[in-house]
């Protein structure tokens, strides 16, 4: 039974989209790394993607539960946060996702069979 309730588990994604000032999109990837590294159990992984010639990006961050970021985030990580603050040219859109489709290329060639 407890297989089957663990199919139903979905991850959940923390989403986060902003703008950096001008040319400081790779000093805020290097504290977004550091940030990420501090990050504990229940943490799933990430991307940080950039928008070609901008400053503009995106975070994803996946957890096992929403409640799970804020429990695991260290005092180091809130300081490398706080460091990175000031280099948004406007505070990031920040939202909660429910992932409710994932594909991966081995499962997608069978579905197509």
């Amino acid at each position: 039974m407890s297989e089957f309730l663990d199919f139903l588990k979905h991850q959940y994604a923390y989403v986060a989209i902003g703008e950096f000032k001008p040319g400081k999109f790779g000093e805020a990837q290097a504290l977004f790394e550091a940030a990420v590294s501090t990050y504990g159990e229940g943490f799933e992984g990430g991307y940080l993607l950039q928008e070609p010639n901008s400053d503009r990006g995106i975070a994803i961050l996946f957890w096992d539960e929403i409640d799970t970021m804020d429990a695991t985030r260290s005092d180091a990580c809130e300081a490398i946060l706080k460091n990175m603050a000031p280099l948004f040219a406007a505070p990031p859109d920040t939202r909660f996702y429910e992932v409710n489709s994932k594909i991966d290329p081995a499962q997608r060639s069978m579905a197509i069979a």
